[in-house]
């Protein structure tokens, strides 16, 4: 289905499925951002093995995400210079995310010997994470719209990179000097900006113009997150072992993508 298309459907009862896959997924996304955090409540430290073997599967799920599923909606409707910005509008708007994020990191880093000013850090913190999961809420929105299985392609992928995202979060959100009430209170309310980014991008469903930028875009944020932020830090792990681990986990994260794939109607009647 070209994005273009999209809409010449006009059964309600689809509309409104699409629009229920649509609010599931982000609610989803929010509730285990939040969930993630519990080691942290119970004071269990995540391993970070299994943080890394996360990443990993996340780099394989979203590197399949844009290659299997986006890039075919993407060429059915032409690949033109203007598709090429859309892509990389969604890299340099990422960047730009995770920059901010990074910026905070590194006060932090700053003030270790001492937290007088560590307070700080909380309301940066909960401004980049709102406007990432913000946008990650757009992008799901946006799946969806071009089909069910693209939707899930990107909830999964979202959903794999949100786990050691958010556990780095709620680490920041304690060491800034707030309760753990209220760490969890403020994380699940940066979480929930997901839900009012499914809901922008439902209505900008509407507008002219939006269903040939989301899903370029979303390639564009995915290869960012999955090349610059999630494959540096596998680097820093340069044993035999975790590189066998790491190919293997990013190869599985591909699979489910494929699997994906395989088991859409689309595809069956291929």
């Amino acid at each position: 289905m070209s994005f273009n298309n999209i809409f010449k459907c006009t059964d309600k009862s689809k509309i409104m499925s699409t629009t229920t896959y649509i609010l599931a997924s982000v609610i989803l996304v929010s509730l285990v951002s939040v969930l993630a955090a519990i080691p942290l409540l119970i004071k269990k430290k995540t391993s970070h093995k299994v943080l890394v073997f996360l990443m990993s599967i996340s780099v394989g799920t979203m590197l399949g995400s844009v290659f299997i599923h986006f890039m075919p909606e993407i060429l059915e409707t032409g690949y033109t210079l203007t598709t090429a910005l859309y892509i990389l509008i969604g890299f340099m708007t990422f960047f730009l995310v995770e920059k901010i994020v990074h910026w905070h990191h590194n006060k932090k880093c700053e003030q270790e010997s001492g937290h007088s000013h560590a307070y700080h850090l909380a309301p940066l913190n909960l401004i980049g994470d709102g406007i990432h999961n913000f946008m990650d809420g757009l992008v799901i929105a946006g799946s969806y719209i071009v089909s069910i299985p693209l939707g899930i392609s990107a909830t999964i992928s979202i959903i794999f990179h949100e786990v050691p995202q958010e556990i780095a979060d709620f680490g920041v959100l304690l060491y800034s000097g707030l309760s753990k009430l209220k760490a969890i209170v403020f994380n699940l309310l940066s979480a929930l900006t997901a839900v009012l980014g499914a809901i922008v991008g439902i209505l900008l469903t509407k507008q002219e113009g939006f269903n040939t930028f989301v899903i370029p875009f979303a390639a564009g944020s995915f290869i960012y997150i999955a090349a610059s932020n999630l494959v540096p830090e596998l680097h820093r792990q340069c044993k035999l072992t975790d590189t066998i681990i790491h190919i293997l986990a990013i190869s599985l994260g591909i699979g489910l993508m494929v699997i994906l794939l395989i088991l859409s109607p689309e595809h069956a009647h291929q």
